[in-house]
């Protein structure tokens, strides 16, 4: 997981966002929020072109993400989120508190 070099305002999440890699993507993406704060964005992106794999761990990362950009009145929204991340999403309803793509 990584800030994408030639878009430094989408965060990459990594293949397994499960409970093994959570730590390190929420240490990343809590930075990665504070960087947008301090550079006034009005949105972060996460890019989840490269995730196959997500678990209960995995999904309250991303709403920690969320949740620490919308007190800073920030929007996240999820880039490149594939069927199983969706399907995630849509069984636990938390789809409502992203900004998806299509």
């Amino acid at each position: 997981m990584s800030i994408a070099r030639e878009h430094p305002d989408i965060l990459a999440a990594p293949e397994r966002l499960v409970a093994e890699t959570r730590l390190a993507f929420r240490r990343t993406a809590i930075e990665h929020v504070e960087r947008a704060v301090h550079e006034s964005m009005v949105r972060i992106c996460v890019d989840l072109a490269a995730t196959k794999d997500i678990d209960a761990s995995g999904l309250g990362v991303l709403v920690l993400v969320q949740k620490r950009a919308r007190e800073r009145m920030i929007a996240t929204r999820l880039l490149n989120a594939g069927p199983a991340v969706r399907q995630m999403l849509v069984l636990t309803r938390l789809d409502y508190l992203f900004e998806l793509d299509d």
